[in-house]
């Protein structure tokens, strides 16, 4: 086994264990990982030896924090379009394969997981949140979207929350994980090791999830709710701020703080999440991730991706110059083209 490997993919006890391994990097993912995780999971989807798959994440601070955006918009704008959108393509197929996986699939998240790391754990069985655990969806602040099956997943959140949060990116912790079935469990941060070696051990996986389980306590979103609700159910990403506006005058400061933060998104990724949610709800699992791979081969067309990682990752000054500059330019026939037919392009479902 190889320590210094970006992923480690290994039998221990009844468990393939799979280790995302770049914690300098919060594990954000590479095509190599991609690509290691997937020949793994189809070689113990067919060992009767492996009766579960563990994810984890390497270190304190992260599950997976994402894709390795960086690296994704350094080949774009040196022309590798094709090598960007191979890690797309074939992240998305495992998230497919994930889905459809037949042996129970455990994540043991107990940091941060956005982005990438979200389609590797979501889609899986089981999501195991620590007191760490630290869950979102950004996308719309760098001029990206919500990927990796948010499409599919968001939409059935309870309520309006899955607009709520692929609109304003806004971070969720363990106990409203659990309230909203991002978690499947939430346990003690102490407690993960145990659950671990249980999980190798061979215990059944709902005995093993069972014991370590705690009560993470109230959720905090649910003071909330009414509100999300009723301002993330309109009809237009301008209708939601308007809702917004109406209950920040008559004294509510999270919508007070929801707009002021939505407000400093791409127009246009809020548009396509916006647009992306409605039309999720219709559609099944496959049908969405070929959705977001339509919109991912147009993104880097776009302005605003690269504007965004300027602002947020690279320069770091926060002060990304969005174009179009507001929703009001953001046209009708601007949206759709990102969700049109790719033709021979399409993905490809194995």
């Amino acid at each position: 086994m190889d320590e210094t490997a970006e992923v480690i993919c290994e039998k221990q006890g009844e468990a393939g264990i799979i280790t995302l391994n770049r914690p300098r990097a919060l594990n954000a993912l590479t095509l190599t990982m991609v690509r290691e995780m997937r020949r793994a999971l189809g070689a113990w989807a067919r060992d009767p030896a492996v009766t579960r798959i563990v994810v984890q994440g390497a270190g304190e601070k992260a599950f997976c924090a994402g894709g390795d955006i960086r690296r994704l918009t350094e080949l774009l704008q040196a022309g590798e379009r094709d090598e960007a959108l191979a890690f797309w393509r074939e992240e998305y197929q495992l998230n497919i394969a994930i889905k459809r996986y037949p042996k129970p699939y455990i994540s043991l998240i107990d940091g941060i997981v956005m982005g990438g790391g979200v389609g590797v754990s979501l889609h899986g069985s089981h999501r195991v949140a620590g007191e760490r655990y630290l869950f979102a969806m950004p996308e719309v602040g760098i001029g990206f979207f919500p990927d990796v099956g948010a499409t599919y997943a968001l939409p059935r959140l309870p309520g309006s929350f899955g607009m709520y949060l692929a609109l304003t990116g806004e971070r969720v912790k363990q106990a409203d994980a659990l309230m909203l079935g991002l978690a499947t469990h939430a346990v003690k941060s102490e407690a993960v090791e145990a659950l671990r070696q249980d999980l190798i051990a061979g215990v059944p996986v709902e005995e093993a999830l069972a014991k370590a389980a705690s009560d993470p306590g109230p959720a905090p979103l649910t003071e909330h709710r009414a509100l999300i609700d009723a301002c993330f159910s309109a009809e237009s990403v301008a209708a939601v701020l308007q809702r917004l506006d109406e209950a920040a005058s008559r004294g509510s400061d999270f919508a007070a703080k929801t707009a002021a933060g939505m407000r400093t998104k791409s127009p246009m990724s809020m548009s396509i999440a916006f647009e992306q949610v409605r039309r999720g709800a219709s559609l099944d699992f496959e049908e969405a991730m070929k959705t977001e791979f339509r919109i991912v081969s147009r993104i880097g067309e776009d302005k605003d991706f690269f504007e965004g990682v300027r602002a947020v990752l690279i320069d770091k000054d926060n002060q990304p110059r969005w174009n179009p500059a507001s929703l009001d330019a953001v046209t009708r026939e601007a949206i759709d083209r990102h969700f049109a037919s790719l033709g021979p392009q399409e993905l490809e479902i194995a």
